[in-house]
């Protein structure tokens, strides 16, 4: 056979080898689609503003009190505003009330879901009229710097039965939430905390500190579920920024539990309604 026609088959021979091993690899080097990941739902942001039960006090860390431990069981994102003896119109001698802790460790930040502003128990020594005032100016505040964000406010919340002050301060802000049209949670209405734990009676008996006021870690764990319960009810444990829309509905009273404390009911006046017995106790208050 000529040569030539050797070496013209020897070449057709490598092109054939060379083609099929590109083939080959290029089988074998083109990468798998990979299957297409579901978006990561984002945690709702909260911020939640509030005296020393939501931030804490000695011996309970900021990161184990109720407002925490509401935000590790409903998985939110948390900022948790505030400062122990303050409240709307007092200042427990700290010089701050709600309004200046907003400026302060708020306002500058970015839009969040919701809002929460939980207090009124260190303002039982302030004019009722002005914390009224106080209140309303702050949810003002807190609705035009963020008028797409959910904003709620909580009463009061108490160590055992609250005397007439607590629910007198309970009563004008249910009154700002009524008006405003912004959901309220009400603790003592709901009776979270009852009894007294010097006493030892009520769940405060194994619920709040020897203070008689605070909580301790279990008690902590406890609010934190009370009010996780409250927000599933309103439909307000998964804010969404823009979307979630809730408005005031007037809490339902509940039975009297035995002892001698009755709450005020909705729409029959502001004055809480006060058995015999319960005027005749000689109630400490624990502002």
């Amino acid at each position: 056979m000529p040569r030539l026609v050797l070496s013209a088959l020897a070449a057709v021979l490598v092109l054939c080898v060379c083609a099929a091993s590109a083939v080959y690899l290029t089988g074998r080097s083109r990468p798998e689609t990979p299957a297409r990941a579901e978006p990561e739902r984002r945690a709702p942001v909260v911020f939640m503003l509030g005296d020393s039960y939501t931030v804490g006090i000695r011996g309970i860390k900021a990161e184990r009190a109720y407002a925490a431990e509401t935000a590790r069981l409903l998985g939110w994102q948390i900022v948790v505003a505030g400062m122990a003896r303050t409240g709307f119109a007092g200042t427990g001698g700290t010089g701050e009330t709600f309004a200046s802790l907003y400026t302060e460790q708020l306002a500058w930040r970015p839009t969040p879901d919701m809002v929460v502003v939980s207090g009124g128990h260190n303002d039982v020594g302030q004019p009722p009229g002005l914390v009224a005032q106080k209140a309303r100016r702050l949810m003002e505040t807190l609705q035009q710097r963020w008028p797409r964000t959910q904003v709620v406010l909580m009463g009061p919340l108490w160590g055992g039965d609250p005397g007439p002050k607590a629910l007198r301060v309970r009563d004008v802000l249910r009154e700002v939430a009524r008006t405003m049209r912004i959901p309220f949670v009400d603790p003592l209405a709901g009776r979270w905390i009852t009894g007294n734990v010097r006493k030892r009676t009520g769940n405060a008996d194994r619920l709040i500190r020897a203070d008689g006021t605070h909580p301790n870690p279990a008690g902590n764990r406890y609010l934190a579920q009370r009010l996780v319960d409250d927000l599933r009810a309103m439909r307000l444990d998964k804010p969404v920024l823009g979307r979630t829309k809730v408005t005031y509905s007037p809490p339902s009273p509940s039975p009297n539990s035995g002892t001698g404390h009755e709450q005020a009911i909705p729409g029959q006046g502001d004055t809480p309604r006060l058995t015999p017995e319960n005027r005749r106790r000689r109630e400490t208050e624990q502002p």
